[in-house]
């Protein structure tokens, strides 16, 4: 029997917590998911007690941290990103195997050689993005590079948005996944190669920089640049490529709009505000704007000058910025107090739907001709628990654990899912479970 600790079963946990209990009694799995919330995950698997454990867990424990890690075979780490580390160091020192859903920090690129010599496997960056982007541009790649086809330009996009049927605010977005994440978003510059020249975005005009991308039957969407792109050259194959750009979707106009909120500095997490409980948010705006006897909202139109418009004002407004609402924290960043307003204005609300949002846009030399090809995928969730962010980041990491447990694929140290082994069988099960890309030629 294979021992499996999931830690943190959060909101984008429950599809991969599901893949392990339906499959737990096919290939002899016992699994433990640890939590802050140990009475949520009971009621998760009531019908489970059998073959699985409910944990309370603080991950700040390092006894039960490393008594938990000690006792499984593989650990699925589900917490953010920066505690990853922690938990693969154990992993490694304890001698067990650590899969996450995050890209590769440097951290985790240390224990590479220490993992390998213990054949252990060490699998990042194998959720949606980075993950399920990696698996299909893979497959893509490798069918033109198998054909004798040269890749010239490689971008790639992807957006976890709310589905058409509950898009009911101007937005047209509700938290899936991490809420600081979509705050922090685009932060540092954005790297990439254009026409075989180097470009760098800064922060701010990451959301002014943007092109628009179309999917069949799903409209248009922003798509601005996304961290580095050029760090993805070397493993995806793609060296000599003149154009490699990774990018986020968001809905029309989302980008206009959020660029207020980056221009006035209002998603800086670098400094805390006290006492914010007894400011209103129309307080904070006017805070960050200069000083003069007109109106909250005439100051900031003029602050924004050609930058705002109605349909930017009306987003604003949604959120009831100018309607002094008071600021529930008493203390935080202002990233932290915008967050904390946009997860009462964007939340999922019971049987709301979110949408996955992915395209791959291939410019390829094959016998002389040039070729166009775009790969698709749009995956829309079952409800506000059953979403499809939560179907693309955990199954990928589900199927890719499972297939490495029972010896699809041999690999140590750190890996991510650009080698044949781990994304072929990955992708051929996730289009038997729905989750299937459309490719087009242009």
């Amino acid at each position: 029997m294979s021992k499996i600790l999931i830690i943190g079963a959060g909101r984008s946990s429950s599809s991969l917590i599901d893949y392990f209990l339906s499959n737990a009694k096919t290939y002899s799995w016992h699994i433990t998911i640890a939590d802050a919330n140990k009475l949520a995950v009971e009621s998760k698997i009531k019908q489970y007690k059998d073959i699985a454990t409910a944990v309370e867990f603080d991950v700040h424990n390092i006894s039960l941290r490393e008594s938990l890690i000690s006792e499984s075979d593989f650990v699925i780490s589900m917490l953010p990103a920066f505690m990853h580390v922690d938990v693969a160091r154990d992993c490694v020192r304890l001698g067990k195997h650590i899969a996450t859903a995050s890209y590769v920090s440097q951290d985790m690129k240390d224990l590479d050689i220490e993992a390998k010599q213990k054949k252990l496997l060490l699998l990042n960056e194998c959720g949606l993005d980075p993950g399920i982007d990696h698996a299909s541009a893979m497959k893509v790649i490798h069918e033109i590079q198998d054909k004798g086809g040269k890749i010239t330009s490689f971008k790639s996009f992807c957006g976890g948005l709310v589905a058409p049927e509950s898009n009911d605010n101007p937005w047209g977005y509700k938290f899936s996944w991490n809420p600081r994440n979509v705050i922090l978003a685009g932060q540092g510059t954005a790297q990439f190669t254009e026409d075989n020249k180097l470009k760098f975005i800064p922060y701010n005009r990451v959301y002014t920089q943007i092109e628009t991308i179309e999917v069949d039957g799903y409209g248009k969407f922003d798509a601005y640049a996304n961290r580095d792109s050029i760090g993805y050259k070397e493993p995806y194959g793609l060296n000599d490529t003149n154009t490699m750009l990774r990018g986020t979707l968001r809905m029309p106009g989302y980008c206009k709009a959020w660029n207020v909120f980056v221009k006035l500095g209002l998603t800086d997490d670098t400094y805390k505000i006290k006492k914010a409980d007894r400011l209103t948010y129309t307080d904070l705006l006017e805070s960050f704007l200069p000083t003069g006897s007109s109106s909250v909202k005439e100051k900031l139109i003029a602050f924004m000058g050609s930058d705002m418009d109605a349909e930017v004002m009306s987003k604003l407004e949604y959120l009831e910025l100018f309607s002094n609402i008071s600021i529930k924290l008493k203390e935080g960043s202002p990233a932290e107090l915008l967050q904390n307003l946009l997860e009462e204005k964007w939340l999922l609300k019971a049987g709301d739907k979110d949408m996955i949002v992915m395209q791959h846009q291939f410019e390829y030399i094959l016998d002389g001709i040039n070729k166009k090809l775009n790969s698709s995928l749009v995956v829309i969730g079952d409800d506000e628990v059953h979403t499809a962010m939560a179907k693309t980041v955990g199954l990928p990491l589900a199927i890719s654990i499972k297939n490495f447990l029972i010896g699809k694929f041999k690999l140590y140290g750190v890996q991510i899912p650009v080698i044949k082994e781990i994304y072929e069988p990955m992708l051929l099960e996730l289009e038997d479970l729905q989750i299937k890309f459309i490719e087009k030629e242009i």
